[in-house]
């Protein structure tokens, strides 16, 4: 079989195991965040915290349980990160720097997981369990907990309640993460993945040097950081490790993982709003921009362009043998258009364009099908875009699910989708400007400036993945970086829930011959297109500097 039919193949079966999933998973999702029932688990939570779960917020009252939730959160990973020196279970491992455990604590909060340190050689069992695996899944909630507040945005009329940020919350883990968490890990462990709380073993030697091995809760750490759409990696490796990804079969479930909440949250937002339909819609446009990038990744690694490239079937450098072009193309761009930063290849390794690929999916904007409810939000915010320009082109007030799309719902989105572009151009420009900060480059010239532009498009938009090259463990790109995590993150989730309580406020109005359907093929090409330029016309610059410049050179 020849590995392009392999790879074609295995993302059929992906696609067929998705579709599986996609109405029970979206439907039990929908019934998890419209239930007044509180299981009593969630009630201990409820308790333990002060919180009230029958209360119905505002937008202001929710996004402060978001902010406060989040800081503490920041706050609780620094310190345990600066005291690990002292704890039991630290493996021997020394206190973390603070520039280091700031960036870090923002990373894993932030839902990006962007990682400056090697995993194995700094983090012991109590900061990798009880701090960045917890994080791992109360980041993950905190986004999809947003995420229903918009689709009760839209559900909902003359109110401005959204829901309770503490229940939604607390039950995105007991009741939707927590219970596929424990199936995958054992799937994984299963498989080969490694589980338990071991120290550090001499494994033998090699070029004179002793080879040591620690080991750790990977399985269950390895499960979150896919389903929950993080990406932290056990070990510096991250999935290339044969402990986190031993096989073709777990590279393949562990993409299922990625996309399988994203996905099914399309289900959860149709059901919501009363019109499966339109979450189809939105289904439709995440699938075929996910879809179309494999297709142009299978096509930039597989082509022959060289003696060497022929002989090894395509681009294998950076790449397991175990999975291979086709296997390793999928998880990458499944990565990068999610806001997963986990790898199974090294994408600085990819050929120029294909690097380009993973760039040009985050710089989306992390919505194909993006993060566990980001990539719900910022579609939706999109979506809300192109009725706009809709509405332009038509001269009609737009309108999306009964909803007027005003000045100020528009004023809101556009300044969602101005967030990160400004973040990721700004810090970028600034490290290529100053004199220290380019020092930490590996490369000359086209790959060693997009670097830079990919560390900070994975911070900005919360991916978390790395370019490789960059020696991102100085003061400058702890800190910055840390800080486009932060600001990429909880800025955008300010404009979302404002917008949804302005939705949720609103009357609705009646479907008329002149309203544009949004349920319909028609609109999901408008929507992909909206997308695909508003993306150009912020990015194109500085990817011709970067990826099209190498990858045409």
């Amino acid at each position: 079989m020849s590995p392009e039919l392999a790879g074609v193949l295995q993302l059929l079966a992906l696609m067929a195991a998705l579709a599986l999933a996609h109405r029970p998973l979206g439907d039990h999702m929908a019934r998890v965040y419209s239930s007044d029932r509180h299981l009593r688990v969630e009630k201990w939570a409820y308790r333990a915290i002060g919180a009230n779960p029958g209360v119905q917020m505002h937008w202001p009252a929710y996004l402060r349980g978001v902010l406060a939730f989040s800081f503490a959160g920041v706050l609780f990973l620094y310190l345990l990160q600066r005291v690990q020196g002292s704890l039991p279970g630290s493996l021997g491992f020394a206190s973390i720097d603070p520039d280091q455990a700031f960036n870090t604590a923002a990373s894993f909060v932030s839902n990006t997981n962007w990682q400056s340190y090697y995993g194995e050689q700094a983090m012991g069992h109590v900061v990798q369990t009880g701090g960045l695996a917890v994080q791992n899944f109360v980041s993950a909630a905190v986004g999809m907990a947003v995420a229903v507040a918009l689709v009760r945005g839209f559900a909902r009329s003359r109110t401005g309640e959204l829901g309770n940020f503490w229940a939604d919350l607390v039950r995105g883990v007991v009741r939707i993460l927590l219970p596929l968490a424990v199936v995958g890990a054992l799937v994984l462990v299963a498989c080969g993945a490694l589980q338990n709380f071991a120290g550090i073993h001499e494994v033998g030697q090699f070029a004179g040097d002793v080879q040591q091995w620690n080991g750790g809760a990977v399985a269950s750490q390895e499960v979150i950081k896919e389903l929950g759409t993080n990406g932290g990696g056990y070990f510096n490796a991250n999935s290339a490790h044969p402990f986190e990804n031993p096989n073709a079969f777990t590279n393949l479930f562990e993409v299922f993982l990625i996309l399988l909440i994203p996905f099914s949250l399309t289900r959860t937002f149709g059901t919501m709003v009363g019109s499966v339909r339109q979450g189809y819609a939105i289904l439709g446009t995440m699938v075929a921009i996910w879809v179309t990038f494999i297709v142009l990744m299978w096509w930039t690694e597989f082509a022959h362009r060289s003696p060497a490239y022929e002989i090894a079937g395509g681009a294998m450098e950076g790449k397991e043998t175990r999975f291979g072009i086709a296997g390793s193309a999928i998880f990458a761009v499944s990565t990068t258009l999610t806001s997963t930063g986990a790898v199974d290849s090294f994408h600085s390794s990819y050929t120029g364009l294909g690097g380009g690929i993973t760039l040009l999916g985050m710089m989306l904007g992390e919505i194909a099908p993006g993060g566990v409810g980001s990539g719900l939000y910022g579609m939706l915010i999109m979506a809300i875009i192109a009725v706009f320009l809709a509405g332009l082109m038509v001269g009609r007030t737009p309108e999306y699910l009964g909803k007027k799309i005003g000045t100020r719902e528009i004023k809101l989105a556009a300044c969602y989708i101005l967030v990160t572009p400004t973040l990721v151009l700004v810090f970028t420009s600034a490290a290529m400007a100053l004199p220290t900060p380019p020092d930490s480059i590996l490369n000359p010239g086209a790959h060693g400036f997009t670097e830079v532009l990919y560390a900070y498009t994975s911070g900005a938009n919360n991916n978390g993945s790395a370019f490789a090259g960059l020696g991102a463990d100085t003061q400058w790109y702890n800190t910055t970086i840390g800080l486009a995590m932060l600001l990429g993150r909880f800025v955008p989730m300010v404009f979302v829930l404002a917008l949804a309580g302005s939705l949720a406020a609103q009357q609705p109005v009646p479907v008329t011959s002149g309203t544009l359907r949004t349920d319909k093929p028609l609109f999901t090409g408008l929507l992909a297109g909206t997308i695909l330029i508003i993306t150009g016309l912020t990015y194109f610059p500085a990817l011709a500097l970067g990826p099209l410049a190498e990858g045409l050179a």
